[in-house]
């Protein structure tokens, strides 16, 4: 079998677009847990997870690293639910797991020096982070590589009780969110409402109401996916603007 350069060239690209789309979606995620306004869903239970381990109530990792783990788990289930029908190419939600891991990790660093002292402050940075993830996720969603795992098992849940996509997605939302108030209650005996709070049903309702409202109208990136060169092209013309 005969893999063409042109083939190579359109998979790396297509990866690297892929990969900014996961910064985006992670500067999100980061965004929206400094709100201190509740954290997206998908950070939910691995920032609870992280805040005990600072305690030593649960293992000494960060959100980044209990995301890595909860992403494995999550392909570990769709193996388990789909068997046979599960393709071996998505394995690649582990790559992509372990990457968008990575990034929420990286960009909680940079990102340090944000700091939410006033209420309005925080509902700015929560705006923003899902502002932010919506973007990422709708150009995730037109790179059309593998699907995250949080996607992944909503796909193999759907395929197996035969619901449709959006009403799983609730579904396994759902129970994120309460698995994150279970967790505060187990280690803290209480509610922490900057984990799970306002920010984070804003998160549910918002972040879906930007990837609607964002993907009929970047056509652009559609063009920069299929071409290299055009992405070349408005490189050399920003430059020659700037200049």
């Amino acid at each position: 079998m005969t893999i063409s350069v042109d083939r190579v060239k359109s998979f790396l690209w297509q990866h690297v677009l892929l990969l900014f789309s996961l910064e985006l979606m992670t500067i999100g995620v980061d965004l929206c847990i400094k709100s201190c306004l509740g954290s997206s869903v998908i950070s939910s239970i691995p920032y609870i997870l992280t805040l005990a381990g600072e305690d030593g109530m649960a293992f000494p990792l960060t959100v980044g690293g209990y995301t890595i783990a909860m992403n494995f788990f999550f392909v570990i289930c769709q193996i388990l639910l789909l068997r046979r029908r599960f393709q071996l190419v998505q394995l690649f939600q582990l790559v992509i797991g372990y990457v968008f891991g990575w990034l929420i990790d990286f960009n909680n660093v940079w990102l340090e020096p944000v700091v939410c002292d006033t209420l309005w402050s925080q509902i700015l940075c929560q705006f923003a982070g899902c502002l932010v993830m919506g973007m990422g996720i709708t150009f995730e969603v037109k790179c059309g590589s593998v699907t995250m795992p949080g996607e992944g098992i909503t796909i193999a849940l759907g395929l197996v009780t035969g619901r449709p996509f959006a009403k799983v997605k609730i579904a396994v939302d759902t129970v994120l969110v309460i698995g994150a108030v279970a967790c505060c209650y187990t280690f803290f005996g209480r509610w922490i409402w900057s984990v799970v709070g306002p920010g984070t049903l804003f998160a549910m309702l918002f972040v879906g109401f930007v990837v609607k409202v964002l993907t009929p109208r970047v056509r652009w990136f559609d063009t920069l996916l299929e071409s290299p060169r055009y992405a070349v092209g408005l490189l050399a013309k920003a430059l020659r603007y700037k200049d």
